[in-house]
């Protein structure tokens, strides 16, 4: 007897199998929103507290303060992209597309970076998954940068500000 789903299971469109495809982008844009919303996050709360904290040393000529805080804005938010990075390869783990953490890790990084230095790990009807780990590298390194860039500017006047002064 003919199971009536198995056609529909099979059903493919210019060679691409339609079910996996719809499996893997539901899976990737879920991970993509998941990163997306934990970046916004955390990124938002550091650059508050960078803004709100520089502000404070602007007002009582604390430049070295300004230095500090920038300092340490780079280093969290480096440490908010190494944990996306970590949360795809959990996220690959718990899916059961890689068993071992550390390959997980690795090729979460590897596509996150977009460098693709890592071999592609992921099993058959997976594979378009490293595009949206890839995705949400991209999205997150531009938003990053567009934070940094204003944090620049203030630590810039913080430097003029100091250098500028007669001693």
């Amino acid at each position: 007897m003919t199971n009536i789903a198995e056609p529909v299971l099979q059903t493919a469109v210019l060679g691409i199998p339609v079910i996996p495809l719809i499996t893997d982008v539901f899976f990737g844009i879920l991970g993509l929103i998941v990163i997306l919303f934990f970046h916004g996050t955390f990124i938002n709360h550091i650059i508050m507290r960078f803004d709100k904290k520089t502000e404070q040393n602007h007002s009582l000529a604390q430049y070295n303060r300004v230095f500090f805080h920038f300092y340490t804005a780079f280093i969290l938010i480096a440490c908010v992209h190494i944990c996306e990075i970590v949360i795809w390869s959990i996220y690959l783990i718990t899916l059961g597309l890689i068993s071992n953490g550390i390959e997980a890790l690795i090729f979460a990084g590897s596509c996150y970076t977009t460098v693709g230095f890592a071999a592609d790990s992921l099993p058959a009807g997976w594979k378009s998954l490293a595009f949206f780990i890839a995705f949400t590298g991209l999205f997150s390194i531009a938003w990053t940068t567009s934070v940094m860039i204003g944090m620049t500017d203030t630590y810039k006047k913080a430097w003029r500000l100091k250098y500028s002064r007669v001693n």
